[in-house]
């Protein structure tokens, strides 16, 4: 099959971009013709407060890849459509809806006006609509949804958000892990040897992934490293680390992480904690269970299926000082950071992306959903 996935990859940086090289990768690697049709300049610099691209990337970037679509030219995005016209697939990636008039731009491209039959379309949604939203939202992401012939969500939620919005068939699929290859390797010396009592927060800073919840929860004696992109609010959480008192104690590292520093963030930490208020899909307990570090995290999304309570981490509540709270004092009981350390088992993305890549291949079949 010759697939066409339209999304960031290299120099894009970030979970979006590499899913979408991953994701070219595994798709190549199943037999299909893959190309990926990304970006020169993809959002506009006020919509992304930060660094948009890496100097290196984080993963094998994909061989074939045309980087021409610009936010600036809806010419491009239509002479898009028109090149795609060949594929027998279109995977179009969703990170937000600020995509969608672009890739209204390339549906209209790929309409025919002879009788050959257009290309399939799915839209692959990392998540449906935004976890903070804007007005304008909804509207866009109905008026995708109603013009493709499937979607591709991670989560039985963002399933019925899809299915109230439009009525294109929907397919449900869990995501796939994207992580650096030996990086349980380069975590393994220190398993299980000592007690560090600092925790690590990593990615990137939103107000859905609940840092503040987490600086308010933090117990007495413990220290946490905050490393990532702040999305704004960083002069608040400075205010509330000097409010708290907790100035020595809460070690602030803004900016975007390359692949090769991160093994390094997690070397002198008991786990990472994923406060997060809402969510989706997230990558991060892989990554933390990959770097070798039991995982806190809140029932939201699926980080509650990726963490298994009390074996390889623990579950509080979302949105919730005193939940959280209350988990920080048992993971620090004498002897449960070795213990769940020691339960923390290396990912196997093998299975994941084999059940995936089917998903994607029958969301674009006609009647499967």
């Amino acid at each position: 099959m010759r697939i066409a996935i339209v999304g960031p990859t290299y120099p894009y940086k970030g979970g979006g971009a590499a899913h979408t090289t991953e994701l070219a990768h595994r798709l190549r690697a199943a037999g299909h013709d893959v190309v990926i049709e990304s970006w020169r300049a993809q959002y506009p610099s006020f919509l992304y407060p930060g660094r948009q691209t890496a100097d290196t990337p984080d993963g094998e970037p994909f061989g074939n890849v045309r980087r021409v679509l610009d936010w600036r030219r809806p010419d491009g995005w239509v002479a898009c459509g028109r090149r795609l016209r060949s594929a027998d697939l279109v995977v179009l990636a969703v990170l937000s809806p600020v995509q969608v008039p672009p890739y209204l731009g390339i549906l209209y491209g790929l309409r025919r006006r002879a009788k050959a039959a257009a290309p399939r379309v799915v839209a692959l949604c990392h998540n449906v609509l935004p976890h903070e939203r804007k007005p304008y939202d909804t509207p866009l992401m109905r008026a995708l949804l109603r013009r493709v012939d499937g979607v591709l969500v991670h989560s039985a939620a963002q399933a019925e958000l899809a299915r109230a919005l439009a009525p294109a068939p929907v397919t449900t699929a869990q995501m796939a892990p994207h992580l650096p290859a030996g990086a349980r390797e380069r975590a393994e010396p220190d398993a299980g040897r000592r007690v560090h009592r600092r925790l690590l927060f990593f990615g990137l800073v939103r107000p859905y992934k609940g840092l503040d919840v987490l600086i308010r929860a933090l117990p007495e004696g413990v220290a946490l490293r905050v490393a990532g992109e702040f999305w704004g609010g960083q002069a608040e959480t400075e205010a509330l680390v000097a409010e708290l008192g907790l100035t020595g104690r809460v070690e602030l590292r803004p900016g975007y992480v390359a692949a090769e520093d991160v093994p390094g963030l997690f070397e002198d930490v008991d786990a990472l904690v994923l406060p997060y208020r809402g969510g989706t899909a997230s990558q991060q307990v892989w990554l933390g269970h990959e770097q070798g570090v039991p995982v806190i995290a809140t029932r939201v999304g699926t980080l509650g299926d990726h963490v298994t309570d009390g074996v390889d981490g623990l579950l509080a509540e979302p949105g919730s000082v005193e939940s959280l709270r209350e988990v920080l004092a048992r993971f620090y009981a004498p002897g449960e950071p070795e213990r769940l350390r020691a339960g923390v088992k290396a990912v196997d993305p093998g299975p994941y992306w084999a059940a995936y890549v089917e998903a994607l291949v029958s969301a674009a079949s006609p009647g499967e959903a």
